[in-house]
């Protein structure tokens, strides 16, 4: 049996590439995680993420815990099974959803209670109950239970915040156990403040994880400020394990935290963005809404080879969205996680030639251009 593994193959600068060993096949990294909220990447068949070069998705343990639930999802095989998707999942650990979605949550030490926004009813969510559901959705990367420390937050408030996550974690670790073929990354906090992030990254080599993540980051920061923190935060984490940054993010902050040494991502952005009329582009984002596509016969993207740019046209992709049809959603997120996956590869090929600088130039020039010229 495959164990879990990580191989940097090269390096140019901070940034890396290398490939993450799972039983359930690799992820070549740098690597942008789709996500499938509900077990479901929306508006997407699983056979089209993995055409779109995506290597793994992410689940969502708050989610998946209120409906179907966990322990129906282990009764009928596994949440790869359950969604079709056998390749490598990840799961969050719920802290997040939590903090954000539920009502009336209490929390303490011991973990968090919460109303479900579903239907009302009460949970509790504690480090031992998210290593549980995680288990039974079957997930091959499991994340730590923490408390994602709002922003803003003083420091006080942020020291407090991390040192409850890190006892979480060293719960989390206990709870997780040995699984071999399974992995269980720790979370890096410590908000805005460079010594709270040393001491968390400490506490997290101490119990010792597969992987480490970077939390509490694009919660409103803005992106001088969380680069500012990516530049001296990965380099706090194991240099030999796979360093994730949660939530991010828009093509740009993937780019940036590349060049500064992560090597996986999560975000909803290219699926919202395209049930809402929007895609992005290598000129940018672009917005299917606005009239001035509606005669447009050109493709949304001519150098983009995704089924969207391929078959349909600008004015197609404009009446179908304001008409609310099905096809608009599907066509655009198939474009926007066409374009993720294929930012991913360029940033992977880039690595490996030694050329990254030349590649993140090249990239923002096209940007600056901004969207094709009205017809």
């Amino acid at each position: 049996m495959t164990r879990f593994s990580f191989t940097v193959h090269a390096t140019d600068g901070a940034a890396r590439t290398g490939v993450v060993s799972t039983p359930r096949g690799q992820i070549r990294t740098p690597a942008f995680m789709p996500v499938g909220t509900a077990a479901t990447v929306k508006a997407m068949l699983p056979e089209n993420v993995r055409a779109t070069g995506a290597d793994i998705i992410l689940g969502n343990t708050y989610h998946l815990m209120l409906r179907p639930g966990a322990e129906r999802i282990a009764r009928l095989g596994g949440l790869h099974r359950f969604m079709n998707w056998e390749r490598p999942i990840l799961t969050d650990s719920g802290g997040f959803q939590v903090m954000s979605l539920a009502g009336l949550r209490k929390l303490d030490e011991r973990g968090v209670t919460f109303k479900s926004h579903v239907d009302g009813s009460r949970h509790e969510l504690t480090p031992e109950r998210s290593m549980e559901i995680q288990r039974l959705l079957g997930s091959d990367i499991v994340m730590c239970f923490d408390e994602c420390t709002p922003f803003p937050a003083d420091e006080a408030t942020a020291a407090e915040s991390m040192r409850l996550s890190m006892r979480w974690a060293a719960r989390s670790r206990e709870a997780f156990g040995d699984r071999p073929g399974h992995a269980l990354f720790g979370i890096q906090q410590g908000s805005v403040f460079r010594e709270l992030r040393e001491e968390s990254s400490q506490a997290l080599r101490a119990i010792g994880f597969d992987g480490y993540a970077i939390g509490g980051l694009a919660v409103g920061e803005g992106q001088e400020a969380m680069f500012a923190v990516l530049d001296y935060a990965p380099g706090l984490l194991p240099e030999d394990k796979p360093r994730y940054l949660m939530g991010v993010g828009k093509p740009d902050d993937i780019v940036g935290a590349v060049q500064r040494g992560v090597d996986m991502f999560d975000c909803v952005l290219p699926t919202r963005s395209g049930r809402t009329g929007q895609a992005l582009t290598r000129r940018g984002a672009v917005n299917l809404r606005n009239a001035r596509h509606q005669d447009d016969p050109r493709p949304l993207d001519p150098d983009c080879a995704c089924p969207c740019c391929r078959n349909y046209s600008r004015a197609y992709l404009h009446h179908v969205h304001k008409a609310q049809e099905i096809i608009a959603a599907m066509l655009l997120t198939w474009h926007n996680l066409h374009y993720y996956q294929e930012l991913m590869q360029g940033l992977r090929d880039a690595i490996a030639a030694g050329r990254l600088d030349a590649f993140v130039a090249d990239f923002h020039a096209r940007r600056a251009e901004g969207d094709l010229p009205p017809l």
